[in-house]
């Protein structure tokens, strides 16, 4: 019997997953809330555009259309990239849009059962003729609920959407407490650009974060209020922000993004020698890392406005938050139309917000561009409990699964594009191309303990050895062609994919290299 393979999420990862298991002959079906596909994409900031160079961010088999000239395209250019993707590899079919899905909930052995497997799933298959997944939906339009049955889930509902991020308030001194409007980045990106303008316009803004979606929703409210009605930003930590991804003319990714520079860096699993090579190599890069620092400082006047950061670029790489700063951002700041502001805490009250220095922001609307808790949209997605305390531990560490994909007690269930890399798009597909050969019987997952061992093995390498204080699970950007390796190598592929030793050696990895061989 074909087996049916249910897919939470028409985004990127979604729609990748969905081509690499139609490509097996298995049976996906895509549910998706909004009536459109794309994700994080179908709804952004009107000035939004890609953050990482556009041959890092695409699917392996599909190339972006001659007419994409620029490195960074726009939202509406990755957009057009994705729906030509879907349309190309007959996706569309697959996907039931207007359909939120309320929650999951297996069907099959009894915990009691499950908790005394030693493989996966029991069998350590990914199928099993005794279970098998309820999907409970909910038609957008007509609020009908319907009931569907799956042999597998595949959760692609992704890091950045739908769950708020909120920071923590003393008691009574939260939103509730200001007379004017509070928002999310979410709901000002909803807007089309006509509404959001009107929205902002001639109020005093005051926006919450330093991290994309921040400073492309105050470029945007600077632009449209000017330095009558400046856009405040609040900001808690200084970042390292690029304008172009190059270093006194040579690009980031021929820096950090080959093979010769993972040498440098220590790994999960690594063995005497490799330790050694990235111990005694570590100053070589923490001085390329300086001189990273230098040109940024040279190209951006971080100085003038108190921004540089106090970590180094090499800890911002480790935290994958690295983006592209707005052309003329500090123009903006210049000018007046912005005004930075740096607070660790903060509180409402009436008039604005206080920050932890006493000063008063007085505003009239708030937006805070604070990010998203994909744990917790993960975790609610579970009817049962036992499932949802499995899915999640602190909010840093969360998502405990092997390979950045399985949950080794949870069956049949994967999770794909929750981990982040040097592009969301590029990571996801790999995923998706190992699950798919997971499908295929290509190779077997360890025992249950296993996979938990080296989830915790990996863990304790990179806290204690590679990333630091600035280790979450979620982001492998500087060890990317690492974790393709063990990616490969699972699948039986050979994970050398340039040709001749110093290409291997030298030459940048990216999406074409890891086309389905």
């Amino acid at each position: 019997m074909e087996k049916k393979v249910a897919i939470i999420g028409a985004g990127v990862s979604g729609l990748g997953a969905c081509k690499h298991v139609l490509a097996k002959g298995f049976h996906p079906t895509i549910f998706e809330s909004r009536n459109e596909l794309g994700g994080v994409w179908s709804k952004t900031v009107e000035i939004c555009k890609l953050q990482s160079p556009k041959e890092y961010y695409r699917f392996s088999d599909f190339p972006w259309p001659d007419s994409v000239k620029t490195d960074y395209p726009s939202q509406k250019q990755v957009l057009d990239y994705i729906q030509a993707y879907a349309e190309h590899f007959g996706l569309l079919n697959h996907i039931k849009f207007n359909t939120r899905v309320v929650s999951i909930a297996y069907e099959g052995s009894s915990e009691d059962e499950m908790k005394a497997w030693s493989l996966w799933n029991g069998t350590g298959e990914p199928f099993s003729n005794k279970g098998k997944w309820n999907i409970i939906i909910e038609n957008i339009e007509t609020l009908v609920t319907e009931v569907y049955q799956f042999d597998f889930v595949i959760l692609c509902s992704g890091m950045f959407s739908d769950e708020p991020n909120y920071p923590e308030f003393p008691p009574n001194k939260g939103p509730s407490a200001f007379h004017g409007k509070v928002i999310h980045s979410k709901d000002y990106s909803a807007m089309d650009s006509e509404t959001a303008a009107k929205f902002v316009k001639g109020k005093r803004i005051t926006v919450v974060g330093f991290h994309k979606s921040a400073l492309d929703i105050a470029m945007e409210c600077s632009a449209i209020n000017g330095a009558q009605q400046p856009c405040t930003v609040i900001y808690k930590n200084e970042h390292w922000h690029s304008v172009d991804h190059k270093v006194y003319g040579f690009s980031l990714q021929s820096i950090f993004l080959n093979r010769f520079s993972e040498l440098f860096f220590h790994k999960p699993g690594e063995g005497l020698l490799g330790s050694l090579v990235a111990t005694i190599f570590y100053p070589a890069v923490w001085a390329v890392s300086k001189i990273v620092e230098s040109d940024l400082k040279r190209k951006i006047p971080m100085a003038k406005y108190g921004m540089v950061p106090k970590h180094s670029f090499l800890d911002e790489l480790n935290t994958c938050t690295n983006g592209i700063l707005p052309i003329e951002f500090y123009d903006r700041a210049d000018e007046g139309s912005i005004v930075l502001k740096k607070s660790q805490k903060m509180s409402f009250c009436e008039e604005g917000l206080i920050l932890d220095s006493g000063a008063l922001v007085n505003a009239d609307l708030i937006i805070c561009a604070t990010g998203f808790r994909g744990d917790i949209k993960l975790k609610e997605t579970f009817k049962s409990t036992k499932f949802q305390d499995l899915m999640v531990g602190t909010s840093k560490d969360s998502v405990p699964l092997y390979r950045g994909i399985i949950h080794p007690r949870i069956p049949q269930m994967a999770v794909i594009g929750f981990l982040s890399s040097v592009g969301a798009l590029y990571t996801a597909e790999m995923q998706s191309q190992w699950l798919a050969e997971l499908f295929d019987g290509k190779f077997k997952v360890p025992s249950i303990k296993g996979m938990e061992n080296q989830i915790v093995e990996w863990d304790e390498a990179m806290k204690s050895k590679h990333a630091g204080k600035f280790y979450t699970r979620s982001c492998y950007m500087l060890l990317h062609i690492f974790y393709n390796d063990v990616l490969c190598r699972d699948m039986g592929w050979n994970h050398y994919r340039k040709k001749g030793f110093f290409a291997e050696l030298f030459d940048t990895y990216g999406p074409t290299d890891y086309a389905s061989p």
